[in-house]
């Protein structure tokens, strides 16, 4: 059984650190919402210039990852007693028990705030200066570019927050809108953001495993965590969708057979048995006979028929990502991991969960063993997927080859 964890939330917030106490302002800006909205400048720039200077102790070090360097931010403003997170929340937020206060004043309709940093692995800083009043959140917030050792000011917002939440998995979230002159002419619509931002930790070894084996394959153009399958059935797989992805972990580029320019037009390719079998085992232990009964075969010339996809199988550019919450080391020398699926784009921290079961090799390589969606009335529909055309699909709209 995975080890059982109780997350009590006021137990969190007493744990995480006095050093991170909130300091109050109010200086006032102009607002487009009916509450009097105000976005604390002279916090801001102490967040900025904490955050210039750690940049600047990390410039005699060129070999740090972009995520090191907003790790060391991070640690910086929370020394200094400022809430900070990634904006893909893959490091734990520091001064998290600010935003647990914050989220309880909401949900109690007392008065309250709370300013927030979210800094990108491309070094955008996005500081937030949230407000509740009465259940509702106004929130103020200044885009920030880090370049060159300088911080430039890219956009400002001020909006009331829509469907905002803190989920039982530990997400804020919430999303807003409001008019922009310039975006409005290109789009007619008023600009928009939605945001998902983890505010309880997750353990380092949770994100070491999501990292290794989930993120590799993720939910983007493939159904490989999406259905139930084990090495016993391999029949709800696409292998066509996961040959891409395969090929892309092996050589580190996309697969050279691609759609033709004119998207009117299917595209055919025959892929030597040896490069198409050499990919999909080595991620699955399948032998050739399964495989080719699952796919387009052709004996006569030891190819695998290969359609990519097309204009017809486009997915939504949104998608959700993969969150390991639990693992278990088997007996066999397999993993079990428990994942979540967090779908930002929707306001949901857990559109369903599932089990994924990973046979780690030797070589360092892994083999994926099965996978199985956890059966839930509150399980949400995948609607981002979209499946690869049928053989007859394909052919009423392109025609026969």
């Amino acid at each position: 059984m995975y080890r059982k964890r109780l997350v009590v939330l006021c137990m969190l917030a007493a744990t995480l650190g006095c050093s991170c106490a909130k300091i109050e302002t109010e200086l006032p800006i102009k607002s487009n919402v009916d509450t009097q909205t105000s976005f604390d400048e002279e916090k801001s720039s102490q967040i900025i210039a904490i955050s210039l200077e750690a940049m600047k102790e990390q410039a005699s070090n060129p070999s740090e990852t972009k995520l090191e360097k907003v790790k060391q931010v991070m640690q910086r403003l929370e020394e200094q007693g400022y809430a900070a997170v990634d904006s893909k929340n893959q490091i734990n937020m520091v001064c998290a028990d600010q935003a647990i206060d914050f989220c309880q004043a909401v949900e109690e309709k007392q008065q309250d705030d709370f300013m927030l940093t979210v800094i990108s692995d491309t070094l955008k800083w996005t500081i937030y200066d949230f407000h509740c009043e009465d259940g509702t959140v106004t929130v103020a917030r200044n885009i920030y570019q880090y370049e060159d050792g300088n911080m430039q000011l890219e956009d400002s917002a001020v909006y009331t927050a829509l469907d905002w939440k803190y989920t039982a998995e530990g997400y804020i979230m919430f999303s807003g809108s409001w008019y922009s002159e310039a975006y409005y002419l290109f789009t007619l619509s008023d600009m928009q953001e939605k945001v998902a931002l983890r505010v309880l930790p997750l353990d380092e070894k949770y994100r070491t495993l999501n990292e290794t084996y989930m993120m590799p394959i993720s939910y983007v153009k493939n159904n490989m965590f999406l259905v139930d399958w084990s090495e016993d059935d391999f029949s709800a797989l696409d292998f066509y969708d996961l040959f891409d992805i395969f090929y892309r972990q092996i050589y580190g580029k996309e697969v050279p057979y691609g759609p033709s320019d004119n998207l009117g037009m299917g595209t055919v390719y025959q892929i030597p048995k040896e490069e198409f079998e050499h990919t999909i085992m080595t991620y699955l232990n399948i032998d050739s006979q399964t495989l080719q009964q699952k796919t387009l075969y052709h004996a006569d010339t030891k190819t695998y028929e290969y359609r990519p996809r097309g204009f017809y199988e486009a997915e939504y550019p949104e998608h959700p990502y993969p969150e390991v919450v639990d693992y278990m080391e088997n007996a066999d020398g397999t993993i079990t991991l428990l994942v979540n699926v967090v779908f930002p784009y929707e306001g949901l921290s857990k559109v369903f969960s599932h089990e994924v079961v990973v046979r780690p090799l030797e070589n360092g390589g892994v083999q994926y063993v099965s996978n199985h969606v956890i059966p839930s009335e509150d399980n949400v529909e995948e609607s981002w997927y979209k499946p690869r055309l049928t053989l007859a699909e394909w052919v009423e709209v392109y025609g026969a080859e």
